[in-house]
């Protein structure tokens, strides 16, 4: 007997919940929702490591036009011609530099080209 009591009691009391209409505030929501997307960013913020490639096209295109000032001097048997296309050469690697240079001041280059490492060991 008591079981039952205590069932319709329950199931009184699930109607009655049901029946509230109660929504929190607007602000409330707006609030709690900017909460749970910071918590959100700083828990993806701790999983992942973030490694900035900005230097790497710069480091590259060096590289590659040091070469070719290289080649050129070693190839080319006109010493005036194979300086002038060394210098050429070695001029379009610092350009490389300039340009790169300048994107990461204007083009906030930093932030745009990272690789994002997820540590080892955290459950997405």
């Amino acid at each position: 007997m008591e079981n039952k009591n205590y069932e319709n009691n329950l199931n009184e009391l699930i109607r009655m919940s049901m029946e509230l209409e109660d929504e929190p505030s607007p602000e409330l929501n707006v609030r709690l929702k900017a909460e749970l997307y910071q918590r959100e960013a700083a828990i993806q913020k701790k999983r992942t490591h973030s490694v900035s490639l900005w230097f790497v096209p710069m480091i590259l295109n060096l590289i590659s036009f040091s070469l070719f000032a290289v080649f050129a001097l070693l190839m080319i048997s006109n010493p005036y011609i194979a300086k002038l296309a060394a210098g050429i050469c070695l001029y379009m690697g610092l350009a490389g530099i300039l340009i790169t240079w300048l994107g990461v001041r204007r083009a906030n280059l930093k932030k745009d080209v990272m690789v994002h490492i997820q540590k080892r060991g955290m459950l997405s």
